[in-house]
Parts: structure tokens; C-alpha cells; sequence
């Protein structure tokens, strides 16, 4: 496996194929079309990678950087960009993901397109709904990972407790065990 779920939802965790958005050099986790159809797979979107090309890459890539825009936007309490919106209206408007009923289970087949649509709806339910208001960037420094914090309290701090919390956890305590020792 390439790609990490830890936000909870597919949206936020595909913004989150670029890592570390702040840093000089951001990660790229969706460099090649091959990581696109990986992503799409480990997600479980698609049973099937669905092929995808050079043209493919690009348009997932802007729509990723579309739905960015409008959380920072969101998380900022600035309007969001209309030509973010534009982008995102256009996907959800898209096709479905084929979901066919078997003997044996179900299957999800599709194309590029049509697992952007999907993405795009669920941010247009997002942040067009209720749900907006909980929406939270992850507190790590180095993190930029966004998710929605459904915690009693709302008081969520990490994207994942077991990769960021964990993080700052342990630095905190080197840091205090380190202060301790030198007084």
C-alpha cells in the first residue's frame, strides 16, 4: 500500500496525496498515473485500477488543488473561490462509480472520471453542509492533513491519533525528560 487513509473521509484523504503542503517541497504521492489507479484501489473506490493517463493525472491533481482551496478557504472564514467551486460542480455532475450486484458480493468498477465525480459530491455535501463547521487541519506542524473532528467535545487535534498524535506525544515527553535531566 502507497497512499495513508487517515482522515476519515476519501475527499480529505486524497487532498492529502500531497503531503506536507507547507514545507519547500511538498510530497507529490500522485506523481504518476499509476499512483492515481493505486489510489483509487487502496481506497476502495475501485476494485479495478481504471487506467489512467497523463490527462487523467492533471485533472485529478487540479481537482485536488480545487477542493484544497475551498477547505483553507472554509478553515480561514474567507469566502470560498468561485473557480474552485466551478471545478468541484462540474466532477460531482459526472457519472457514478458502477456498483453491480453478484452471487458472490459486489463490485465497484469505473473510470477516472467517474471516482472524481465521487469525490466531488462528498465535497459538496461537506462543505455544503452542517458538517463544515467541523472541519479541522491537522495540529503537527509538519502535517497538513484535513478532517472533519466528530469528537465529543470537538476537541480532535490530529488527523490520526496513531501517526500525528503519537508524534507529538513522544516529543513531548523526549522534550520534558530532556528538560528534567538537565535541571
Amino acid at each position: 500500500m502507497i497512499h495513508a487513509f487517515p482522515c476519515g473521509t476519501l475527499t480529505f484523504d486524497f487532498v492529502g496525496t500531497l503531503r506536507a503542503r507547507r514545507n519547500a517541497a511538498p510530497i507529490e504521492k500522485l506523481a504518476v498515473p499509476q499512483q492515481l489507479d493505486a489510489w483509487f484501489v487502496e481506497a476502495g473506490m475501485l476494485d479495478a485500477a481504471p487506467g489512467a493517463d497523463g490527462t487523467d493525472l492533471a485533472i485529478a491533481v487540479d481537482l485536488r488543488e480545487s477542493i484544497y482551496s475551498l477547505v483553507a478557504a472554509r478553515l480561514d472564514g474567507r469566502p470560498m473561490p468561485d473557480r474552485a467551486i466551478a471545478e468541484v460542480n462540474k466532477h460531482a455532475a459526472g457519472l457514478p462509480v458502477t456498483l453491480r450486484l453478484h452471487r458472490d458480493g459486489a463490485t465497484r468498477t469505473g473510470t477516472v472520471a467517474q471516482g472524481l465525480a465521487a469525490l466531488a459530491r462528498e465535497t459538496a455535501e461537506m462543505l455544503g453542509g452542517d458538517d463544515a463547521a467541523l472541519l479541522r487541519e491537522c495540529a503537527r506542524p509538519e502535517c497538513t492533513q484535513v478532517y472533519l473532528d466528530r469528537s465529543r467535545g470537538h476537541r480532535r487535534e490530529w488527523c490520526a491519533m496513531k501517526t500525528c498524535g503519537n508524534r507529538v506525544k513522544a516529543a513531548s515527553y523526549r522534550a520534558r525528560q530532556h528538560s528534567s535531566s538537565d535541571t
